[in-house]
């Protein structure tokens, strides 16, 4: 699992909207990277819903929001137009962004593990955030970047 400080492990992926996203594209921008266990779930749900309802709040402060899971894309698709979510969700099939994140530890893992890293603007871990609770997880994240900011 990459630590604070150190370069976010780059990827290029498949969004639930069928396009690649690559980290390097998102260089200029803060990026929270979230992965999630399952689409349609309810803890997902929950946690969506919440990035989803401070999206203005992230999009305020240039920060790209990019969920993860091992969903196919027609899965991840699904879930986010009934949802409305205005943010990309990657589908890793492969599992090797779980891997290189530490969200999961072996490539048939079924889910992966609800944890996020917030990346700076050149690439550089600058928050991991390990077993969160779906409830307030993007509240909290949000907090965290209003305090560092004061």
């Amino acid at each position: 699992m990459p630590k604070v400080g150190e370069m976010a492990p780059d990827f290029s992926l498949t969004t639930h909207q069928g396009r690649e996203l690559s980290l390097a594209s998102l260089r200029g921008r803060k990026v929270l990277l979230w992965f999630f266990p399952e689409a349609e779930t309810p803890g997902c749900t929950v946690e969506g819903r919440g990035f989803r309802d401070h999206q203005a709040y992230f999009d305020d402060r240039n920060i790209a929001v990019i969920g993860v899971s091992f969903d196919s894309v027609e899965r991840n698709a699904a879930f986010a137009e009934k949802e409305r979510f205005g943010f990309p969700l990657l589908c890793d099939e492969a599992r090797t962004l779980g891997l290189a994140y530490g969200a999961c530890d072996e490539p048939k893992a079924r889910y992966a593990r609800r944890i996020s890293f917030l990346i700076d603007e050149q690439g550089r871990i600058e928050r991991v955030y390990g077993a969160v609770d779906p409830r307030d997880h993007p509240a909290q994240v949000l907090a965290d970047i209003v305090d560092s900011e004061a």
